[in-house]
């Protein structure tokens, strides 16, 4: 009769150490990135303010956001990747969570802001001509914003980070507010004076809706809230198909980071020795680590 030796391991995907090049990429990408987004800010408000748009400044201050996002994005990175300590046996992972919920948290905010400003302006009938030097600014800051989407985004793909993909997609939301914002111009540019504030509401709104999604997901990521089902079920098929495995259950997963760490007992033949269990799990862990994203 052949016994079953249960052999509980805990394996944790992606790499528990990036790698020192991909985390300065990651560094280097957010620093760029604070510092286009300052210099934009500072053009988008003088120019709202010179040329009277209401949603080129509500954009400007959208944009001051993204370098206070980014400063929380740095701080994040140097913290989560420290190694083990007394005081955090399991690392310094959960910092990424947290700086992704605090992104969200100021996504939030900052929308909310836009809104109610934009609405006061609207009801205060505080609506004037813009110049057309505004649309222009207005289209150029778009093609800038969408570039560095992209470069951050490479980034936060090799690096394997959903701070960076969150941040990234920040300066997406700015390309779209941007978007927003031209239409809004072009409307007041032909006499549809409200055009311009009701696309700082749009802007706003986005921008709000954003936030509360991302301060969902980090917050499920920080109450150790499990992989999809498709993850699960990956994960399931591979440590099954591993020479040696009888058999998988109570398999568990949380997020942390940009990791997921997966507790799972495997079962393999009782009569094989400690050691050939242990190698049989090693590999399990092995193809688990290779075989998913």
């Amino acid at each position: 009769m052949t016994r079953i030796h249960r052999h509980h391991d805990s394996v944790k995907l992606d790499s528990s150490d990036i790698k020192r090049r991909e985390l300065k990429a990651a560094n280097r990408s957010v620093i760029v990135s604070a510092i286009i987004n300052l210099v934009l800010a500072f053009t988008q408000i003088l120019s709202g303010s010179l040329y009277n748009s209401s949603g080129l400044i509500a954009d400007g201050f959208h944009t001051i956001s993204d370098s206070f996002s980014d400063c929380v994005v740095i701080i994040a990175s140097i913290f989560s990747n420290r190694k083990a300590d007394d005081n955090h046996q399991y690392g310094h992972y959960r910092y990424e969570n947290a700086a992704t919920l605090v992104l969200g948290m100021s996504l939030f905010a900052v929308g909310s802001l836009i809104v109610w400003s934009s609405v006061k302006n609207i009801n205060g009938h505080s609506t004037k001509s813009v110049g057309i030097s505004a649309l222009w600014i207005s289209l150029s800051i778009i093609v800038i914003k969408e570039a560095l989407f992209r470069y951050m985004m490479h980034t936060a793909k090799k690096v394997n980070s959903s701070m960076l993909a969150a941040n990234a997609w920040h300066a997406r939301s700015d390309a779209l507010s941007s978007l927003i914002v031209s239409l809004g111009i072009i409307g007041n540019l032909y006499g549809y004076k409200f055009l311009d504030p009701l696309a700082g509401i749009v802007v706003g709104l986005l921008i709000a809706k954003m936030g509360a999604s991302f301060s969902y997901e980090s917050f499920n990521d920080l109450t150790d809230h499990a992989t999809s089902a498709e993850t699960y079920e990956k994960i399931d098929k591979i440590i099954r198909s591993t020479p040696g495995v009888l058999g998988c259950h109570d398999i568990k997963t949380r997020i942390v980071g940009s990791m997921i760490i997966v507790d799972v007992h495997i079962e393999v033949d009782g009569d094989m020795s400690v050691r050939e269990g242990h190698d049989i799990a090693v590999e399990a862990r092995r193809r688990v680590t290779e075989q998913l994203p």
